[in-house]
């Protein structure tokens, strides 16, 4: 099988190009991608609970308390005691953060209504249900690996 002709390779090579081009949007702004996803994951209103955040991007917590701290250090967010839980920190966006919060949201809007120039409802219907399926399979594989489900009786019976 050429590279071509596999899945991951196209779903690759389209993030690369999105994440170059998110990039390069966010650094004529002195801001990366990776920030943006982390603004648009914090409600600009009540903050969001620093515990929340990682899961909401898929991300491991060490990688986000290292983006975190950048990020207050750039003064783009600033934390507080969660007023319920005193065990709990929320993180809050300052008016630099909410700018490029709007930066972030507004880039993915005009990325999207691009695509939805070319591409019609239906294939982008197609297109949401094919990317469902190769989750499930993704699961799948995972659950498969943590849970096997088959067993070669010989191997225990040495």
């Amino acid at each position: 099988m050429k590279r071509e002709e596999t899945v991951d390779y196209h779903i690759k090579s389209a993030w690369h190009a999105i994440s170059r081009m998110y990039n390069q949007k966010a650094a004529q702004h002195d801001f990366t991608t990776a920030i943006g996803f982390v603004l648009i994951n914090i409600n600009s209103k009540e903050g969001t609970p620093a515990t929340k955040i990682a899961p909401l991007m898929g991300l491991e917590a060490r990688s986000l308390t290292r983006m975190l701290k950048s990020m207050e250090e750039k003064g783009l967010i600033f934390r507080k005691p969660d007023p319920i839980d005193k065990r709990s920190v929320r993180i809050f966006l300052t008016p630099a953060g909410k700018r490029k919060k709007e930066i972030s949201v507004q880039t993915i809007k005009e990325f999207n209504l691009l695509v939805r120039e070319q591409v019609t409802e239906e294939e982008l219907d197609l297109f949401f249900r094919v990317f469902q399926k190769i989750n499930t399979v993704i699961e799948n594989l995972q659950s498969e690996t943590i849970h096997p489900n088959t067993y070669n009786e010989e191997l225990y019976g040495l």
